[in-house]
């Protein structure tokens, strides 16, 4: 038996939003758009976006050490993709746990990683 990644989905208030930031973070296309749930497509598997009345953003950094899913984004140049980041709506928080890559903060509350290829 096989089993393989079809996709991945994020919790969040704003699905478009959501799938407007991460496809121009990607170079991915919105295959999907209404108000409860949206995707995007390109290399990989797809991401999809789902409202959840009343979502909150994970605290970053979690004082309880809870561990919630993230994106690991690889990049060529960690400067130009920060920069590209903070453009569309991410935020780059002080806390940041490693020295290689670095954490943002997606514009509704998630944190992902931006990694160096």
């Amino acid at each position: 038996m096989t089993t393989s990644l079809a996709m991945i989905n994020l919790d969040g208030p704003d699905p478009r939003a959501q799938a407007a930031f991460y496809g121009a973070l990607l170079g991915w296309q919105t295959v999907h758009a209404e108000d409860e749930y949206a995707m995007i497509a390109g290399e990989g598997a797809p991401i999809g976006f789902g409202r959840v009345p009343g979502w909150s953003a994970p605290p970053w950094p979690d004082p309880e050490g809870t561990k919630r899913y993230h994106l690991d984004l690889a990049v060529d140049d960690l400067d130009a993709a920060i920069a590209r980041a903070r453009e569309l709506g991410a935020t780059l928080p002080e806390h940041q746990p490693g020295e290689t890559w670095r954490v943002l903060i997606d514009p509704v509350g998630h944190p992902f990683c931006l990694c160096p290829r």
